[in-house]
């Protein structure tokens, strides 16, 4: 059974979920899923989990993404991006230099309110699904921390190419529209491309063509996810049955996040060390 994580460079037009689906045919594996959704329109590090490293999902959404966007001023859209319909157009009138000055109010924690046209759900509706039916609904702010954002060309016709250093959590089409609200002549996103999310990068990344040439042998081990923390190698035989069983370890080591194997080089845990004590956040065995 196909286990590990594939990092994917996401084609254009395609969902999160239709990568998924794909890879479920192509690796013949039903336990798949993606950490950090793309739009459809977006490019880019998209990180794959299949089989028992779907365990490892949830450690993966948090973490800082990078981003490289084209910022289009003189247009706002109801879905804050290029594939909308048009709400307003506006002559653009700003100099480069006051497009760099506006970009320094939202570095740093922000507050910033989610898309109508987002997953998010509000009384159990997605709110992207009642976009759909026309029906617009009060979004509470979130707060977001964007770490670095930087404009690193001027395309012309009112197009800006940004860096974009964010949290989880961050609507690059949002930051768009904010941007272009702040100028005075609205804006969208015009396209999108993440270099780099859960600490994976766009050079480590594969195509769907790639996977369905090469299959399993692009799977990376789950632990990849987990290569910041230290490794602790589990000792003796007793100590292993312990922590296959589910208990806590007994091990003279600083606090903090370990990658913990067996005897055998097998990845077992990520667990947690405190007061001498090793404690399992999330087993990676198969019982």
């Amino acid at each position: 059974m196909p286990n590990g994580i594939v990092i994917i460079d996401k084609p254009q037009g395609w969902t999160s979920m239709d990568v998924c689906a794909k890879l479920r045919g192509i690796l013949h594996e039903k336990r798949v899923g993606h950490a950090g959704t793309l739009d459809p329109m977006a490019t880019g590090v998209l990180p794959v989990f299949v089989g028992q490293a779907t365990k490892a999902v949830s450690f993966a959404e948090g973490g800082q993404k990078v981003y490289e966007a084209v910022l289009q001023l003189g247009l706002v859209t109801d879905t804050q991006d290029t594939t909308g319909e048009t709400l307003e157009e506006r002559a653009v009138t700003v100099t480069e230099d006051e497009v760099r000055a506006a970009l320094g109010r939202f570095l740093g924690e922000i507050e910033q309110i989610p898309p109508m046209y987002s997953a998010i759900k509000v009384n159990g509706q997605k709110l992207y699904d009642l976009a759909r039916q026309g029906r617009e609904v009060a979004r509470k702010p979130r707060k977001i921390t964007i770490f670095d954002l930087a404009l690193t060309q001027n395309l012309g016709n009112g197009q800006y190419a940004l860096r974009v250093v964010c949290s989880k959590g961050t609507y690059i089409r949002t930051l768009c529209h904010d941007l272009g609200q702040a100028l005075g002549c609205g804006g969208c996103m015009a396209a999108l491309h993440r270099t780099e999310a859960s600490n994976f990068r766009i050079d480590e990344a594969v195509t769907l063509e790639d996977v369905a040439r090469e299959g399993e042998a692009l799977l990376r081990p789950t632990d990849s996810l987990f290569r910041q923390y230290p490794a602790y190698t589990i000792p003796s035989a007793e100590q292993e049955r312990k922590c296959l069983c589910g208990n806590s370890l007994r091990a003279k080591l600083p606090d903090g996040l370990y990658r913990v194997y067996g005897r055998d080089g097998a990845f077992l845990a990520l667990s947690e060390a405190k007061d001498g004590t090793l404690t399992s956040k999330r087993n990676f065995f198969s019982v």
